[in-house]
């Protein structure tokens, strides 16, 4: 009677880290929030190592808002430590198309109103 070896198992996907934001001002709310990404997207501040591409749930609170928005979204960018003009470090989490993003989007879109359209400076750009 032989043994056989146990088949070895497959490699797991990581699970995507979890992060929340609570934005607590509309002037937060405009420096965090990406619309220039497609679906729209938020800069979270974190100190964590991550990579474009690299899954992302996001538990968004929005200042006055009884709801929290639950995002399932990806790494789309990353502001480094020490990154040029004492910008924040963190990552930029693109929203997906689906109806949760979309939600969160419209949601920040209305209350930001014309300061979208603002010359102020973001986190990112």
């Amino acid at each position: 009677m032989t043994a056989t070896p146990p088949e070895p198992s497959a490699p797991q996907a990581p699970r995507p880290s979890v992060l929340s934001l609570a934005i607590k001002e509309k002037a937060a709310l405009y420096a965090a929030y990406m619309p220039f990404l497609k679906h729209g997207g938020m800069f979270v501040p974190t100190n964590k190592p991550y990579k474009i591409g690299d899954e992302i749930y996001l538990i968004l609170a929005l200042m006055d808002d009884p709801n929290k928005y639950p995002i399932a979204g990806k790494v789309a960018w990353i502001t480094p430590a020490g990154a040029n003009n004492n910008k924040a470090q963190g990552i930029g989490v693109h929203f997906p198309d689906d109806e949760a993003g979309q939600r969160a989007k419209l949601r920040i879109e209305e209350i930001l109103g014309a300061a979208l359209r603002s010359a102020r400076a973001t986190h990112t750009l």
